[in-house]
């Protein structure tokens, strides 16, 4: 039974007010770039509940843009970066001459935001922008720096609020870390 409900605890590193508060400010920088035209792109699977709640608080800020998602792979099941980036749904939305904002839900080796952010550049958009939930501060593979990001996160695995481990805990309203028997040590 690996991750049961007895033998499982959860330390939670980012709480649901705190994420809610950050949004929030996120949404009015955002709103203060004054971005005309503004497509919302996220990165799916593990931004679709921070995406979610991102576009709801850049509404209330007085924006109105549109949201459209690309879901990339690069973990599988595993905990670790394959380092291969392969699309698995592309965007419908034409971004020719349009103001992006991708959103991701964290920033690690840069790999991921990279990709997206060539692609769209590629594609004719007249700014990309990127916004993260998460950043570590760490040695990333590729040369990469989000324009927002809510929490400077540290170096650990994370979960909850869209992230999972093996398509577990996506549901979870906070953001923390698993503790296991070899993360007590």
């Amino acid at each position: 039974m690996a991750y049961g409900e007895q033998s499982r605890k959860i330390e939670t590193l980012f709480s649901a007010q705190e994420i809610d508060q950050r949004i929030a400010s996120l949404a009015n920088d955002i709103a203060a770039a004054d971005l005309k035209d503004l497509l919302v792109i996220a990165i799916l699977k593990g931004s679709f509940v921070f995406a979610a709640d991102l576009i709801r608080a850049l509404h209330k800020a007085g924006l109105n843009p549109e949201m459209d998602f690309l879901s990339l792979a690069s973990y599988g099941a595993r905990t670790e970066s394959s380092g291969q980036v392969t699309i698995i749904r592309d965007i419908d939305s034409i971004i020719k001459d349009r103001n992006i904002l991708i959103i991701d839900d964290i920033l690690e080796s840069g790999r991921t935001l990279a990709f997206a952010k060539d692609l769209i550049t590629a594609r004719g958009a007249n700014q990309v922008r990127t916004c993260v939930l998460l950043n570590k501060d760490i040695k990333r593979a590729i040369d990469i720096e989000a324009d927002y990001y809510a929490f400077s996160c540290p170096d650990v695995f994370v979960i909850g609020y869209g992230m999972d481990l093996a398509h577990k805990f996506r549901e979870l309203p906070y953001v923390g870390r698993l503790i296991t028997d070899e993360s007590k040590t």
